[in-house]
């Protein structure tokens, strides 16, 4: 089995476990034993709990922002942000990714270390990658923006559901088409915003 195969097994085992037990019967050993193999092979791949939680989290990020390729690079502005940025649904729900996230925001001081510092490198990468196609926006002439760090947090905010929001009622997370009213119409504001014939 290779590698990929094997962590696509564990974050599928994962996801399985933590539907029946939630976040406290959600064990290395259960884990282990719903991949189908034993904890030595999991703490192989995984030192603990929280690098899986961690490694997790980064899989889900990845149908949040998309890495652009030098082709899309070519794109109009709106094109670049809109394969960046997409809201693309999971194939199989889970509530996993929030149970992390409370986790990590709840824990304080005596949390996991290393799912807040694996959240916090997402949300610094993610508004880089948001703040370089910015950038090249206004050396093309596409845009008037005079801080693009600071535009690319607005713009995070603006295209994405408030995580405030969703920790504080679950029950009412948006749904895909939610999500994605909400990206096209934050998107046609900053870009309204933001156009450069507009003056």
């Amino acid at each position: 089995m290779s590698s990929e195969d094997r962590i696509d097994r564990i974050f599928d085992a994962l996801d399985a476990v933590f539907d029946r037990h939630g976040l406290d019967g959600t064990t290395m050993s259960a884990i282990a034993a719903e991949a189908g193999m034993s904890k030595r092979t999991l703490y192989s791949v995984f030192a603990d709990r929280d690098a899986l939680f961690g490694a997790y989290l980064g899989r889900i990020r990845q149908e949040f922002v998309h890495d652009l390729t030098d082709e899309d690079r070519a794109l109009p502005l709106e094109d670049r942000l809109r394969r960046l940025l997409a809201p693309m649904p999971r194939p199989r729900p889970s509530g996993l990714p929030l149970a992390v996230l409370r986790m990590a925001v709840a824990g304080g001081e005596s949390g996991p270390e290393a799912t807040r510092a694996c959240l916090g490198s997402f949300v610094l990468r993610d508004r880089a990658l948001i703040r370089d196609e910015l950038d090249r926006a206004v050396s093309r002439g596409e845009a008037r923006i005079d801080d693009t760090a600071q535009a690319a947090a607005i713009l995070e905010a603006m295209v994405r559901p408030s995580i405030g929001d969703i920790l504080l009622a679950p029950s009412t997370s948006p749904d895909k088409c939610s999500q994605r009213a909400r990206f096209d119409a934050g998107l046609a504001m900053f870009l309204r915003a933001v156009d450069a014939e507009r003056g």
